[in-house]
């Protein structure tokens, strides 16, 4: 199976040189795509100078920051076009450890559509969260499996891999959220199509270098899309309960 990882990038230069090696070494045969969002540091530079060393790196530089969800849009568009079979989404900071790639793939050789790599079914970790921030997120994705009926321990993971042939299915153009958000929808659409997902346990860590890009925004956002996401969900069991089928 060929598999593209699309990395989004804003302002990642302490990071981007070791993480393609490491991307580059864990996935032999696969390609990176760095979906850069006119970082003023130079990230897009040393990705391009990285890419004239080792093969299978591709930049695509985008003039401005316009969010986590554009640049995957972006990402699967552009590995889409070309054929690749897997699409993976991952962090530059070190958060997603690469080492964990061919886990996270595997699970797509055998039928899956989508394998999300998860903090919380058994193996997986987050060492030194604060309780406080990991009872935010336990809670948020709970919360997301309660209104959606996702049956996912970990639907904001931002660690994943997806079958091409599903994302083809889906109409990226209308996936409009982003940070948090992006992640549940994206979830919630593979799992409307019909498709299966897994989970792998993965070790999630804190950025070592750089700013994080996270913000309360970010959540708030995804919050309120979750509400408005099972609104729709219960809208449609009432009219199909209402329907003279049934």
């Amino acid at each position: 199976m060929r598999v593209l990882v699309v990395l989004p990038t804003y302002n990642e230069a302490e990071n981007i040189d070791r993480v393609l090696r490491h991307i580059r070494k864990a996935l032999p045969e696969g390609g990176v795509l760095v979906v850069d969002d006119g970082s003023p540091d130079g990230t897009a530079e040393m990705a391009e100078r990285v890419g004239t060393e080792i093969a299978g790196i591709e930049v695509l530089r985008r003039p401005a920051k316009a969010g986590l969800g554009s640049a995957y849009r972006a990402g699967f568009a552009w590995g889409l076009e070309r054929g690749w079979e897997a699409l993976v989404e991952m962090d530059a900071d070190f958060s997603h450890d690469p080492d964990a790639l061919p886990d996270l793939v595997a699970p797509l050789e055998h039928g899956v559509d989508l394998s999300v790599g998860s903090r919380y079914v058994p193996g997986g970790s987050i060492p030194n969260w604060a309780w406080h921030r990991r009872l935010l997120s336990e809670w948020g994705n709970r919360y997301a499996s309660l209104m959606l009926g996702l049956h996912i321990t970990d639907s904001t993971s931002g660690f994943r891999a997806y079958r091409a042939d599903m994302l083809r299915r889906l109409d990226l153009g209308r996936i409009r959220a982003d940070g948090y958000g992006f992640q549940i929808e994206m979830v919630h659409q593979v799992l409307l199509h019909g498709g299966r997902v897994a989970e792998v346990p993965i070790r999630f860590v804190d950025r070592v270098e750089g700013k994080s890009k996270m913000s309360a925004s970010i959540v708030v956002e995804a919050l309120a899309l979750v509400a408005w996401w099972g609104a729709l969900r219960l809208a449609r069991g009432v009219r199909r309960r209402l329907s003279p089928r049934h």
